[in-house]
């Protein structure tokens, strides 16, 4: 029997398990079997307080790693298959373990949806991001496309223009997605062009992105456009398949809270890109942690005496 179990190992699930290991709780992080989370996938990272120098996405998750382990959580480097939250102790299955545990901070995060094909893959960090406030930094008076036509991929290219030199929207539709007030933003920015009823075929570049090569999906006409930088807006997928009929999602799939942190589960916590789906960052993912951790750790005072 585990005080806390958390499920993940981004900035919210190490968060979380410094601060119940330090809560004196008994702490069972499962980090799944790609431990890390999204800044995996980030080149440096600048914004995260506390660092002078720019660090490496994987070296800040290394370094969290180590601290959370200082702490002495158990951790288990595989998924978690199955979950029980209908009946107390809560049950999550791993492999062929079935582990119990008193309270459950859920920190599996949510990945970006990409475009699938190979160039991305390969210059993906190399001027391929899923993310403006923390990537456009680094393309300042530069050109840059954004692929997409939602809520997403406005507030993307609009946060771009206010930085890089120009930004170029690219949607496979001949009407944006977004919702009004923000179709009527980028729409009437200067700096913000559109590229319609088009498809990226190709990202070009060896080390670095140089280009796109992009398809018109009604004429078949292909179109080489140089650019520094490409911003993939076309989505998240929350990690809650597992959750599914037990705990209470939105349409999207993300976690619903209130109070910070409470699903409506007493006793399950959620913390991170899994229920937060305007913020994403690392910072707050970490705060996130934090609030999870201190709430369960309240939780177990209230209702489990001795």
């Amino acid at each position: 029997m585990y005080d806390v179990i958390i499920l993940g190992s981004g900035s919210a699930g190490y968060t979380a398990a410094i601060y119940s290991c330090r809560a004196g709780r008994n702490t069972l992080l499962i980090a799944g079997s790609i431990p890390g989370g999204q800044l995996m996938l980030t080149s440096d990272v600048e914004n995260f307080p506390g660092f002078s120098e720019a660090v490496l996405g994987p070296e800040f998750m290394e370094r969290l790693r180590k601290q959370a382990e200082r702490f002495g959580p158990e951790i288990i480097y595989d998924d978690a298959s199955k979950v029980n939250f209908k009946s107390k102790p809560f049950e999550v299955t791993v492999g062929k373990r079935v582990l119990q545990g008193k309270t459950v901070i859920i920190s599996t995060g949510a990945n970006a949806k990409w475009l699938g094909i190979p160039s991305e893959t390969k210059l993906r960090g190399h001027g391929v991001s899923s993310c403006a406030t923390c990537d456009g930094y680094f393309f300042k008076e530069k050109e840059v496309v954004v692929v997409g036509g939602g809520d997403t991929a406005m507030e993307e290219a609009t946060f771009l223009a206010n930085i890089t030199r120009k930004v170029t929207v690219i949607h496979r539709r001949d009407r944006l997605r977004a919702s009004q007030i923000m179709q009527e933003r980028s729409l009437k920015n200067p700096k913000i062009n559109f590229v319609w009823d088009s498809v990226v075929e190709e990202i070009l570049g060896d080390s670095n992105v140089t280009g796109i090569r992009s398809k018109n999906l009604k004429t078949g006409k292909e179109q080489l456009l140089k650019t520094d930088g490409v911003f993939v807006a076309i989505g998240y997928e929350p990690n809650t398949s597992v959750f599914k009929g037990q705990i209470d999602l939105d349409p999207r799939g993300y976690i619903i809270t209130r109070n910070e942190t409470e699903t409506n589960v007493p006793g399950v916590f959620a913390a991170g890109d899994v229920r937060d789906f305007r913020y994403r960052q690392a910072v707050t993912a970490a705060a996130d942690g934090c609030k999870a951790a201190m709430d369960a750790d309240r939780f177990i005072s209230e209702h489990y005496k001795g």
